[in-house]
């Protein structure tokens, strides 16, 4: 009954069950997404009325010269490559511990987790509180410690890690779990067998956990990215609605933000969504590429 071919009455009838879910897809996902990829070619395009003077590349000239879209991108690479390789880093070191303490996992997966349950205003505000020149938890902090206080939220040589510091809090609990899910999927008899033929700690971690967590670290990784680069309400919370000090923390989903709902100038935030959409493409690419080769290297080698 397992092996039972799908027929035309299977087919549909699994359809209909997932006509709901397809119905929302389709409308709040892939509709818009068509939608902003026309409207990036839109020139002389009224909003309101839905005319469209003449199709080009406009837009993305406009971006290609627009200075405050290659500060929006620079900064968006920025925290992609430093937020997403610490906040998995880490993930896998507290997930690493925490597997070894089953009694009190639970207890530390909830405190972890908390971050990603809680409203991003909220944790905005909070980290706010903690970055402020005076007062703030942070600089007191550094003060016990004989360092000067920094002004994380004014100062645009700092604003940029500010925001690095809570992408990186934010994201830490939902990739425990995921990380935590792995290693439970893991048989303790490799390790135990690796142990046997001598493997040290290292040994153990890299040549038997390691392969075994790789399609659950490409997930994260991925996951990690994506968020990485969409990020617009932790900046939106931590500096008041700013970019931080002189756009030191704009991003490309601020960027979109500003073009659209400040400037009125919708093909533009089109254009710069389409850009974005590309980037996290390529880079799901690569990743997800580069993992499939060190699983084969790693094969290989086993």
């Amino acid at each position: 009954m397992l092996n039972a071919k799908p027929t035309l009455k299977s087919t549909l009838k699994a359809l209909l069950y997932l006509a709901p879910l397809l119905i929302i897809t389709l409308l709040f996902t892939v509709w818009p997404l068509i939608h902003a990829l026309l409207m990036s070619s839109y020139v002389r395009y009224n909003y309101f009325t839905n005319h469209v003077g003449a199709l080009g590349w406009d837009n993305f000239v406009y971006l290609w010269h627009d200075p405050l879209f290659h500060l929006a991108l620079r900064n968006t690479l920025w925290l992609v490559l430093v937020a997403m390789p610490v906040t998995v880093a880490l993930a896998l070191l507290i997930a690493l511990g925490l597997n070894h303490i089953p009694r009190l996992a639970r207890f530390f997966q909830t405190i972890y987790f908390l971050p990603f349950v809680t409203a991003t205003i909220a944790t905005g505000l909070v980290w706010n509180w903690i970055f402020r020149l005076d007062g703030g938890l942070l600089n007191v902090s550094l003060h016990h410690l004989g360092i000067a206080p920094i002004d994380w939220l004014n100062d645009p040589h700092v604003a940029l890690l500010a925001l690095i510091v809570v992408c990186v809090w934010q994201g830490l609990g939902f990739n425990v779990v995921l990380f935590l899910a792995g290693l439970n999927r893991i048989d303790d008899k490799y390790a135990r067998v690796a142990q046997l033929d001598g493997a040290n700690a290292w040994q153990r971690f890299t040549n038997v956990t390691w392969p075994l967590l790789l399609p659950m670290t490409v997930l994260i990784v991925i996951n990690t990215a994506v968020t990485n680069f969409k990020v617009f309400d932790q900046a939106f919370a931590l500096f008041h609605g700013a970019a931080g000090p002189g756009n030191a923390a704009l991003t490309l989903m601020f960027y979109l933000y500003q073009k659209f709902y400040v400037d009125n100038q919708f093909t533009v935030a089109a254009a710069s969504g389409v850009v974005l959409f590309c980037l996290v493409g390529l880079l799901t690419l690569l990743t997800y590429g580069y993992f499939r080769w060190q699983r084969r290297r790693l094969g290989g080698r086993s």
